[in-house]
């Protein structure tokens, strides 16, 4: 925790800022170790908790080397912070119009940004490898249960009910991923055309392509994967487009290395499936950064300029989505080594159930 305090306060400086203001949940838990209804502050002489009265108790048993400050909820707790930060120049993500604009009259410098938090969250250290890794290890297990009990006739919904419960058994959670209302993705069918499908009571049908993405949270940080299996009999046009898809993520893969840019591990993957007269139909970007959020920094997309670093952890995920038909979609969460190091180890061959 102290060093990700001190990564944290090197980038604010980049911006001119000696304090740091998380209101958000993911950036609060970063620099705290407590996940709930409060704010941070943090500079140079240590970190303060700002909390309503509920939740103080849980934040000064969870939360890491803080001082916890109990208030009320609104307009108080908003005091209560200005007072810790009125003297400073200070960096916060708070993006509500209404509470910047009531800082903004009281503290003598205050600016909005999300850098000093993403940029040092992209970094993960030992502990959060570690989560991630465990993570990962439960969601192989549960595209075990997909191979074992996926069947004809089953829903969409029962399905996700059975990894849900195995998955929670172990400390595995819904991410609350604002763009979706299902906690899984799983798309059997013409429903697979749809990268982010919702889950519904469709049911498994002979010769069914069945993309199932798991991305749940365990102890706050967030493993991501994707493995797409048939049901019975599928055309030989299914099992081409299944294979193209798992040459172009074995090329992305094998691009992955510290200094490479995130493009051209895109590119990697984008040209080998355009090579093969299916690009229009590879429609989103190769993959992203994990952590504590679904999708954070880096991109790996066609846009990004970053370069990969050590100990970032991303996905590599390219699909083939052919509309009111079927779609293939084979993703792996992984680390930055001297190479991409996947943390996912169930198989990626077809598998016929």
């Amino acid at each position: 925790m102290k060093n990700r305090r001190s990564v944290l306060l090197k980038y604010a400086q980049k911006l001119n800022c000696d304090t740091l203001v998380a209101f958000e949940p993911e950036n609060l838990f970063y620099m705290t170790g407590f996940w709930g209804e409060a704010i941070s502050v943090l500079d140079k002489n240590g970190t303060n908790i700002i909390a309503p009265a509920l939740e103080v108790g849980r934040a000064r048993t969870e939360s890491k080397n803080c001082d916890v400050v109990s208030t009320e909820r609104g307009t108080a707790l908003v005091s209560s912070l200005v007072s810790k930060i009125k003297n400073k120049r200070v960096c916060t993500d708070c993006s509500n119009y209404d509470t910047m604009t009531s800082l903004k009259k009281s503290v003598r410098s205050i600016k909005h940004s999300t850098k000093p938090f993403y940029n040092a969250r992209m970094i993960k250290d030992s502990s959060e490898i570690a989560i991630l890794k465990k993570a990962s290890k439960t969601i192989d297990e549960m595209f075990g249960i997909c191979a074992r009990m996926i069947k004809k006739g089953q829903k969409e919904s029962e399905l996700q009910a059975i990894l849900m419960s195995y998955g929670m058994e172990r400390g595995m959670f819904d991410t609350g991923y604002r763009g979706t209302l299902n906690p899984l993705i799983i798309a059997g069918g013409p429903n697979g055309a749809l990268p982010h499908a919702q889950v519904t009571d469709r049911k498994f049908a002979n010769g069914d392509m069945i993309v199932v993405d798991i991305t749940l949270r365990y102890k706050g940080y967030v493993s991501d994967a994707t493995r797409t299996f048939g049901l019975g009999k599928v055309s030989s046009k299914t099992k081409d487009v299944y294979e193209i898809v798992k040459e172009s993520q074995k090329l992305g893969l094998r691009a992955v290395k510290p200094k490479t840019s995130c493009k051209s591990i895109d590119d990697s993957c984008r040209d080998f499936i355009k090579k093969k007269k299916f690009g229009k139909y590879f429609i989103h970007s190769t993959g992203h950064g994990i952590g504590l959020e679904v999708h954070e920094l880096p991109n790996i997309s066609q846009l990004s300029k970053t370069k990969l670093e050590k100990n970032m952890a991303i996905t590599v995920e390219p699909g083939i989505y052919i509309p009111k038909n079927f779609g293939v979609r084979i993703e792996d969460s992984l680390m930055i080594g001297t190479k991409a190091i996947p943390m996912h180890k169930f198989t990626k061959d077809l598998m016929l159930l």
